[in-house]
């Protein structure tokens, strides 16, 4: 199966403009999967992304400093940290440093979450079982030179 038959185009202007709308179609059906992954924890995937941030640093952030970590930019870091907020997966402390900024960390019950899925990680991985690791890593390696 190829893009050609996934979105039903058998013509395009050159192999670049093939190459871009496969990498669009691609990048939405990975979304889709990674979506019915999370579902069951009932979170998103920048909310699943924010709250391994806040695990990796080991120390509470602010959003401005979550945000320039964050995989999609162009997330409202501060909407889904008052989701998170919500559901119990994080905590906010006023900045000891300055009064005005608000300090982020996960909570216990975020890690808990994050643990279970942790356990599922290969579920994740298996997206892409159609490629050996050496293609997985070409992969990387084009993705990473596309973006140079």
């Amino acid at each position: 199966m190829g893009i050609e038959k996934d979105i039903q185009q058998h013509v395009f202007r050159n192999e670049y403009q093939k190459a871009t709308v496969n990498i669009i179609f691609s990048a939405g059906w990975i979304n889709e999967k990674v979506k019915a992954f999370f579902e069951p924890e009932d979170i998103t995937s920048q909310q699943y992304n924010i709250l391994r941030i806040l695990r990796g640093s080991k120390h509470p952030m602010s959003t401005l400093q979550i945000r320039e970590r964050m995989l999609d930019k162009m997330s409202d870091t501060s909407r889904i940290v008052e989701r998170l907020l919500k559901k119990g997966l994080v905590e906010k402390k006023v900045c000891v440093t300055d009064k005005r900024l608000v300090d982020v960390l996960i909570s216990k019950k975020g890690l808990i979450v994050l643990e279970k899925l942790d356990k599922k990680n290969p579920e994740l991985d298996s997206m892409l079982q159609a490629l050996s690791p050496e293609e997985a890593k070409m992969l990387n390696d084009l993705l990473d030179k596309i973006r140079g």
